[in-house]
């Protein structure tokens, strides 16, 4: 069975960094596009960074310029560097990946890392 597993997340003051990782596992043939989602406490979880199999990187505007999404191909990881963090950037971060197995493809969930920024 395919599994994400995040981990990195911890308590930081505003300004200060965190660098999130999400390694998968299991009978992988391939991942293609690996995301990064927040979910604030009591709103819905958003999108906040992908990056594709091509390597191509989006990011929605809260985060452009602070938030850098990368990927080791090799470990089957993907990164999430947080700099400048702000308190509104508290929250659960989930990692989710589009990933091939024999069975076909899918989309697969990790259990989530907490972040918290404290002003």
């Amino acid at each position: 069975q395919v599994q994400l597993v995040e981990s990195g997340g911890g308590l930081v003051q505003a300004g200060g960094s965190l660098r999130l990782s999400c390694a998968a596992s299991g009978p992988i043939l391939n991942i293609y596009d690996m995301r990064w989602y927040h979910q604030a406490p009591g709103k819905q979880r958003e999108s906040v960074a992908t990056i594709t199999g091509g390597d191509s990187t989006y990011y929605v505007d809260s985060v452009k310029g602070r938030f850098t999404i990368s990927r080791d191909n090799a470990k089957n990881t993907v990164y999430l560097q947080m700099n400048s963090l702000k308190p509104e950037d508290t929250g659960v971060y989930y990692c989710n990946a589009e990933v091939r197995t024999q069975s076909g493809t899918r989309m697969y969930w990790g259990q989530g890392t907490q972040v918290t920024v404290s002003s």
